[in-house]
């Protein structure tokens, strides 16, 4: 069953929702940082933000219908940047030319790879929705490779991670990824990629925390 990708949106919200501080109807809360490693940058209360971003942040919500979750708080600190985000985010979320399963195991692999644990909270069970089959979502959770995947899984995988180990894609990968995906699909691919990335990096830096109740990414050295 084909899954659209503002369908797909349903997920993200809920969890966008709880980030923001709306109370979820199983009563969660945001789950609360070590005090070593708490939020550096949490919610701007609206009396505190500047002209600039409290425009960004109406703006924010007349696309998206929530107001301003996840990456994208730490990123109201320079309202432009977040805007522009939020536009390349559009497309490579809801109008990539990649199905909606490929587009998210791009994401889960760059979540693994950065260990963003709210990219893997907020996306894990997006993916799932879309048709990765969990079993997959585990392997990639491990940083395994999965052992049963299908091909073009198994194209998604090769390349991303040839992209994020060695920064580059070899002749042979990159051929067979535009002979699948063409090279609309291939860039598309490497925008995600990039894009996830980004907001990783961002999401990193702020300390962000995940959902409570969310699916946790454990990180694969004690006290990283």
């Amino acid at each position: 069953m084909s899954v659209s990708r503002r369908a797909l949106l349903g997920t993200g919200v809920v969890l966008a929702a709880v980030r923001s501080g709306a109370a979820p109807k199983d009563g969660g809360t945001t789950n609360p940082a070590p005090a070593a490693c708490g939020d550096r940058m949490p919610d701007i209360p609206a009396d505190r933000q500047t002209e600039a971003q409290r425009k960004a942040s109406a703006e924010f919500f007349a696309g998206r219908k929530v107001a301003v979750f996840g990456p994208f708080v730490p990123l109201l600190r320079s309202p432009e940047v977040m805007l522009r985000t939020k536009a390349m985010g559009d497309y490579l979320r809801y109008q990539s030319s990649l199905p909606p399963k490929l587009n998210e195991l791009i994401i889960l692999l760059t979540a693994r790879h950065w260990t963003q644990r709210y990219e893997w909270a907020v996306h894990q069970p997006i993916a799932l929705k879309a048709g990765l089959p969990p079993e997959v979502a585990a392997a990639v959770a491990d940083g395994r490779r999965p052992e049963k995947v299908d091909a073009d899984e198994q194209l998604v995988i090769d390349l991303v991670h040839e992209l994020l180990d060695n920064q580059a894609i070899s002749d042979p990968t990159y051929a067979a990824g535009v002979r699948r995906f063409g090279e609309q699909g291939l860039i598309d691919l490497v925008s995600v990629c990039g894009y996830y990335t980004f907001l990783a990096m961002v999401l990193n830096v702020a300390r962000t925390p995940v959902p409570a109740g969310a699916p946790t990414l454990a990180p694969f050295v004690c006290g990283h």
